[in-house]
């Protein structure tokens, strides 16, 4: 990733890690909430520690961020400054493979309490409507022993306690007094109806769409999904998981015809959070792969840059 992965992806561990964006990746229980805390304050500290080396490093004269590596053999007085350099470097690495590694802990026991959560209702549903049968045959038993109208002797109930037979490849009729469960949306129809709450400013249900849409695994709307995540947080002002979304959202298509969009929209978030440095950055980055933008993408990208005032 340090080699291939765009420079936003090392840019955005750098900045939003010591920013708190572990915190809107802990699952919702509260052991686990519990635990990646202390592991988000532990990153933290040493993002600290790191960016005071690096600080360090810059005053005494050791050059960027991020430089080349020497060559082996080569150097002399630079050769220790490489090789802190890319101790650092390789640091930074290992935070970001930690923070990977909790977000995908957090989605997945988000994944879990949300199919929790579906089978206790499913079950509830069935509970109560067996509760029901139940309570109409003991209503319905005969006082005399004679068999009710229209049951004939040996023969089963004829009623509303009798469900009726389901034609093959039909859905199970639902339980009396509920209404019928709706069918799960797609993905297009979850990320259209996201749309529209996003155009009436409802981010709550714009973000509830993509979180929906990106839970399937493997989805090709994911990057569509992720844009509309950023957009929905962007919205609420949580510019940190904004450029999250953002950066993951273009790091699934790099050479999509949304990847400008993404570029920009990271841009802006990174901005947002007063990191203008790398907003200006992002946005020679999409000047770079995406010379020839639309009007609209290209009235959005000069607004970021002079926001930001970049050169």
């Amino acid at each position: 990733m340090r080699r291939t992965g765009s420079r936003s992806a090392t840019r955005l561990a750098a900045i939003l890690l010591a920013g708190g964006a572990l915190c809107a990746l802990a699952p919702s229980g509260a052991a686990l909430a519990q635990a990646e805390s202390r592991e988000g304050l532990y990153l933290q500290n040493q993002i600290l520690q790191l960016r005071q080396e690096m600080e360090i490093m810059r005053r005494s004269g050791g050059g960027a961020v991020a430089p080349q590596l020497p060559p082996p053999g080569r150097g002399g007085g630079s050769a220790g400054g490489g090789e802190i350099v890319g101790q650092l470097l390789e640091r930074v690495g290992n935070l970001e493979e930690q923070v990977r590694q909790q977000r995908g802990r957090a989605e997945q026991a988000e994944y879990q309490n949300r199919t929790l959560q579906q089978q206790v209702e499913k079950l509830q549903g069935d509970m109560e409507y067996r509760f029901n049968a139940i309570e109409g045959r003991g209503g319905a038993a005969p006082a005399g022993g004679a068999p009710p109208a229209g049951r004939p002797p040996g023969g089963q109930q004829q009623g509303a306690l009798t469900p009726p037979a389901n034609p093959p490849g039909t859905p199970p009729n639902a339980p009396p007094g509920q209404p019928a469960a709706p069918a799960p949306r797609t993905p297009e129809i979850a990320l259209r109806e996201g749309q529209a709450a996003l155009g009436r400013r409802d981010y709550a249900a714009s973000e509830a769409a993509a979180r929906e849409v990106l839970a399937a695994r493997n989805t090709p709307r994911g990057q569509d999904a992720g844009i509309l995540l950023g957009d929905s947080l962007a919205g609420k002002r949580d510019f940190q998981g904004a450029a999250l979304a953002y950066d993951d959202a273009y790091r699934k298509g790099q050479s999509s015809g949304r990847a400008p969009e993404a570029l920009i929209g990271l841009a802006v978030a990174f901005n947002g959070f007063n990191a203008k440095r790398e907003s200006c950055q992002t946005l020679d980055e999409l000047r770079a792969k995406f010379p020839r933008l639309s009007a609209p993408l290209t009235e959005r990208a000069n607004r970021a840059r002079q926001s930001a005032g970049c050169r």
